[in-house]
């Protein structure tokens, strides 16, 4: 299948959604769902690095996520160190660089820590650049942003006349990353849950009902080969309709 995908993005976004719910109509855990999530992270990570798409973003845990019942909070909190530990022998394998986004601050202490390990082990890496969106929201992002933007404006670095969209997005998490080409969303729901929400603005989005721990390489080829077949505008008039 892989021989027929064409225009390729560059940067996919994913909002991993469907582990409580898989892990339900089995009868098992919560937790269950999201080991079994993990071991889709780690094929869509490969897949993404194998047809050479340069970012995948992947909505790891928001910031509405510190809400939940503190038993599965702690068990994320785990899981995500272990994934982090345990990838990186995999991921560098696989000559992928990893990156976070987020209020990073909020997470424990020693899940900061890993994550600063993995990130420097894998810093030298030229493939895919992964990066784990991690007490995320779009929202909060933004604010951060207009903070530091009025920081600087206090300071006398930056004249309010100066601000537009360039020196907006200079201020996000994702300054250094390309905005999405295409958006995915798992379990199908209609919404994209406060992420990304300044840089989604021109993103192809693509739901299915699929739920994230059974979102493996076939479904993701499905979403790539459907964004192929799209014509991106970018508020322009196509030349079919010009005619």
């Amino acid at each position: 299948m892989t021989q027929h995908l064409k225009n390729l993005p560059r940067h996919v976004a994913i909002i991993m959604d469907g582990n409580g719910r898989w892990a339900r109509e089995r009868g098992l855990p919560r937790i269950e769902g999201h080991r079994r999530g993990a071991e889709s992270v780690r094929e869509i990570v490969r897949v993404s690095g194998e047809l050479g798409i340069d970012y995948l973003t992947l909505y790891a845990f928001s910031i509405e996520n510190w809400n939940r019942p503190k038993a599965e909070v702690s068990a994320l909190m785990r899981l995500l160190e272990f994934y982090l530990k345990q990838e990186i022998a995999e991921l560098n394998k696989n000559n992928v660089r990893l990156t976070a986004i987020g209020r990073l601050h909020e997470l424990p202490a020693r899940a900061q820590r890993q994550l600063e390990k993995s990130i420097d082990a894998l810093k030298k890496n030229t493939g895919l650049t992964l990066v784990l969106a991690l007490s995320y929201g779009g929202r909060a992002e933004i604010v951060d942003g207009v903070r530091s933007i009025c920081r600087e404006v206090k300071n006398g670095r930056l004249n309010v006349a100066d601000v537009d969209e360039k020196v907006i997005s200079q201020h996000l998490y994702t300054r250094a990353i390309p905005d999405p080409d295409l958006l995915i969303r798992t379990s199908g729901e209609m919404r994209v849950s406060n992420f990304l929400l300044w840089q989604i603005s021109y993103a192809e989005i693509y739901v299915t009902e699929t739920l994230w721990p059974d979102f493996r390489k076939a479904a993701y080829l499905k979403a790539l080969e459907d964004y192929g077949g799209r014509s991106r505008r970018f508020g322009l008039v196509s030349p079919s309709e010009t005619t």
